[in-house]
């Protein structure tokens, strides 16, 4: 939390620019961490709304005997994680074990019949976990289930958590029910056991007729929203979101300035796209508000590097084959090239929120207009509940079919000027990005590796030459010393190199090479 105990909260200047009035202000604030205790409040005080001093207090509980308020502050991360168990308004539902208090010990289910609530990993966890030695096992949830090798994302069902499908479709008694929990009521029989009570029990072949030993409640976990003190200054996501904080796409609030949410929580924005809620996505996520605040609170610009446009192709196809925040995060991180005035260089930025693409400058400092932006995509219209995504033709090989291609590929966009608002805001929901005045999808890999001289470097080059109007093939010293003689302006890569008694001189050997590229150039492969 970023504290401000020697300027007014609602001061509208945060003397940051000052390095003494930094050293002075962090003297004056400087305190013992506060251990083993409970952050149960945050609220706004009454200074307004500006989003640079939301002017909020805070107060933790612990071993003192009353709460101790803290200092107002101007920026709050929280990164409490997702914890609170979601227990549904049934009647009865507190007879029910829950996941995060069961017992482990495989004997307290020995013969035993169970009912499991929940259809998503920690349901099957624990299915797996005691399926060997109950009797029978029920599972119960309001949606069928939802394989992630056809979803493509990690929150569903994994391979590795699945064996009570195969004990439910191979006649081994266990089995899976589509039902909406909030229709019965659960109450103990005179032997201990559980039954399950529909409102309409006229019928015979209820599938829950039968008393069950244990219930087990596996419905995940949603947001604890009791630490702000006026439950009305924070909101939640909207349908099955809502265990979700609402926050916008920089990760701050829609409703309480200054609150930004990091890690697990953070995940509504790309819940059942990517892989935000978990330590493989929120990792980059964390880091990418790191970055964001530096700039809005510090003035330190988005890191990036400067680069000629002669080497972007060469520096694209090192990113994509080694870079991980926009592989793990694909289609919510993304690289920006910001072309230069005159196009001759690049200012390269790496891993940013692709979805505030069309605020760039406000969100990195970095002045914008001709940009290419680099995202990792699945094809539209492979992933989703039900697709045969191993049908035969499930993946391309051939470059011109690369806009067809299924598993995670690069895809870039090039724009003249960044998106609008409005045009971010008009995406369908098969739209990464708004449609770009050029679009180059990389043909799938299945080693994941885009290094292939004809299938991968050579149609990103060709495209990078349409988008810059230039020609960016590197020669050796010989054609460059030919352009020289007979061109007034020879190609780019002659006059950065060649012109500068940078050039290559060719051998055998490398001539060898270039005539056998001719040759393919000639006969249309190329």
């Amino acid at each position: 939390m970023l504290s401000r105990a020697i300027v007014n909260p609602c001061d509208p200047v945060f003397p940051f620019h000052n390095a003494v009035v930094i050293v002075s202000h962090l003297n004056a604030t400087r305190r013992e961490l506060i251990y083993n205790s409970t952050f149960f409040y945050a609220r706004n005080n009454g200074c307004g709304s500006q989003v640079n001093n939301s002017g909020a207090e805070s107060a933790v509980k612990g071993a003192v005997a009353s709460p101790v308020t803290l200092e107002a502050w101007i920026v709050m991360v929280v990164a409490t994680g997702m914890w609170k168990p979601n227990i549904p308004d049934v009647k009865g539902i507190e007879m029910a074990e829950g996941y995060e208090t069961m017992s482990l010990n495989p004997d307290e289910y020995e013969g035993k019949t169970v009912l499991i609530l929940g259809r998503g990993n920690a349901a099957f966890e624990v299915a797996d976990g005691i399926y060997g030695v109950t009797n029978l096992i029920h599972m119960v949830s309001r949606s069928r289930v939802r394989l992630s090798w056809e979803t493509h994302y990690v929150g569903d069902l994994r391979a590795i958590n699945n064996g009570l499908l195969d004990t439910y479709q191979l006649k081994s008694l266990d089995g899976l029910l589509e039902a909406g929990i909030e229709e019965v009521t659960m109450e103990r029989t005179e032997d201990g056991k559980l039954m399950m009570v529909a409102g309409d029990m006229d019928f015979d072949n209820f599938a829950m007729r039968e008393p069950y030993d244990k219930v087990i409640r596996c419905l995940g976990f949603k947001f604890d929203l009791s630490i702000f003190g006026n439950a009305s200054d924070i909101k939640t996501g909207k349908g099955r979101a809502k265990k979700y904080v609402a926050i916008d796409h920089n990760y701050e609030s829609k409703t309480m300035p200054g609150v930004f949410v990091a890690g697990t929580a953070s995940h509504s924005l790309d819940w059942r796209k990517s892989a935000g809620g978990f330590i493989h996505g929120f990792r980059y996520t964390a880091r990418a508000l790191a970055t964001l605040m530096e700039w809005r609170y510090e003035g330190v610009t988005w890191p990036s590097k400067t680069l000629p446009v002669t080497q972007l192709s060469t520096h694209l196809l090192k990113r994509l084959n080694e870079a991980s925040g926009i592989y793990q995060m694909f289609q919510v991180l993304g690289d920006v090239a910001i072309f230069s005035e005159d196009g001759e260089s690049v200012e390269y930025l790496e891993e940013f929120p692709i979805n505030l693409i069309h605020d760039l400058p406000k969100h990195t400092g970095h002045n914008a207009s001709r940009i290419l932006a680099v995202v990792m995509e699945y094809g539209s219209d492979f992933s989703g509940p039900g697709k045969d995504i191993f049908r035969y033709d499930r993946a391309t090989g051939e470059p011109s079919e690369a806009h067809t291609s299924n598993f995670l590929h690069p895809v870039l966009y090039y724009y003249e000027t960044p998106p609008t608002k409005q045009q971010m805001a008009s995406r369908t929901a098969k739209e990464v990005l708004p449609r770009p005045v050029a679009m180059h999808h990389i043909v799938e890999d299945f080693l994941t590796l885009w290094d292939g001289p004809l299938s991968h470097i050579t149609p990103l080059r060709r495209y990078l030459d349409h988008i810059t109007s230039t020609d960016l093939r590197t020669r050796f010293a010989e054609p460059c010393f030919l352009e020289a003689m007979t061109f007034s302006q020879p190609s780019v890569a002659c006059r950065d190199q060649f012109m500068q008694e940078q050039g290559l001189t060719s051998s055998p050997a490398m001539k060898e090479v270039g005539h056998s590229w001719v040759h393919f150039s000639e006969s249309g492969v190329l």
